[in-house]
């Protein structure tokens, strides 16, 4: 800072587009994620930063927060102890309307768009120029999708369907197994597990627009020979409220479950040839593997996302790791950890280790029914 912060006159204030997060567990402590949404900077910060930064808005002197924060953890800031916290907030150009740098820190410059990188082997294009204005149009033409009383019959519905599968796994395993022999029907069912895909990343981004969430890129990308669409949501860690990020992180494997509901309709009632009616049962099944397999709580998937969520902590699986580590060894360190996050941690070690187990089976007895097909 080029001239010393007077507490008396300077009212730190935040620049718009300043995202902060609810607290969240990050190994033994609790951190806020600080974000400029200009720069596209993300980073952490303890309580007691956070106690600070969230009280910047303008219309108070650093004297007024130095008596707030004493108030709250009995110790008073010095004159002194202002300058790394102003440097770093500084330095990274998220205050306005006063001191903005700091001597060899110069404040980051927002970054042009970049044009999206493509290859002959991997890549992404956007598909739109705007894609949240897109993600606005989806979500007027979609809300009432989103009401209770539409929802909650269409997932009952679901849930009839995903019963009626069960019951007919076998039926259904041996209709897969079928389809590879028939390229035709085999390249349609691809087809519409494609475009279940790109309805499944539409869903996220008009999810998270409806919990006032931004969508930012709608695109496709490559890794030859798969070509996926993606939506990225710029804010989703600072959506308001834990049940709109939950609902985003999970609205693509509903759009999954949904999207098979017409097939399910024709193949239960509909006079069908048996080809066609093999081709839907194995549509239906793959489907749902598709749609469950996001629901698993192994990052990158939403699973991940939505056990983060429900567990309030970010980087989960690596701090689970960590603290595990520590546990077996009996070391010191892990009864350093809070009660919230020990139950936290072990819920999600086991919860994990339960679902890989249950995959485990599944996987056993998929081998077994294709060996005994084949004999």
């Amino acid at each position: 800072m080029t001239a010393a912060v007077s507490p008396a006159h300077y009212r730190p204030e935040l620049r718009a587009g300043v995202l902060v997060s609810e607290p969240l567990l990050h190994g033994p402590d609790i951190v806020h994620l600080i974000k400029n949404t200009e720069s596209g900077q993300s980073f952490k910060v303890g309580t007691k930063e956070h106690f600070l930064i969230s009280r910047m808005d303008g219309t108070r002197t650093l004297e007024e927060l130095g008596t707030q924060y004493a108030g709250h953890f009995g110790r008073r800031l010095a004159d002194a102890n202002w300058q790394p916290i102003l440097a770093m907030l500084g330095a990274r150009g998220l205050l306005t309307g006063g001191p903005t740098t700091v001597p060899g820190h110069p404040q980051p410059q927002s970054p042009q768009p970049e044009a999206p990188a493509r290859g002959l082997l991997r890549g992404s294009i956007r598909l739109v120029a705007d894609a949240d204005a897109t993600a606005a149009r989806l979500h007027r033409a979609t809300r009432f999708l989103l009401s209770p009383w539409t929802l909650l019959p269409l997932l009952t519905l679901v849930a009839v369907m995903e019963v009626n599968l069960l019951m007919r796994l076998g039926e259904l395993l041996d209709a897969t197994a079928d389809l590879f022999t028939n390229p035709a029907l085999l390249m349609a069912v691809a087809t519409l597990l494609w475009l279940s895909t790109a309805l499944h990343e539409l869903a996220h981004g008009v999810v998270a627009r409806h919990y006032g969430g931004r969508v930012t890129e709608i695109g496709l990308r490559w890794r030859l020979p798969v070509v996926i669409m993606y939506c990225t949501v710029d804010n989703f860690l600072h959506l308001h409220g834990r049940w709109g990020r939950i609902a985003t992180a999970g609205a693509g494997a509903v759009m999954n479950l949904l999207f098979l509901l017409p097939f399910f309709a024709v193949r239960s009632l509909a006079p069908l040839d048996p080809a066609t009616h093999q081709a839907l049962g194995a549509l239906l099944l793959l489907g749902s593997l598709q749609a469950f397999t996001m629901l698993i709580p192994l990052p990158p998937l939403d699973g991940y996302k939505i056990a983060g969520q429900l567990l309030g902590a970010t980087e989960l699986a690596a701090s689970t790791g960590a603290y595990v580590r520590l546990a077996i060894r009996r070391d010191q360190a892990a009864t350093g950890y809070p009660g919230r996050a020990r139950r936290a941690y072990i819920a999600y070690g086991l919860g994990t280790l339960l679902v890989l187990g249950a995959l485990a089976t599944a996987a056993v007895f998929l081998v077994h029914h294709f060996l005994t097909a084949a004999q």
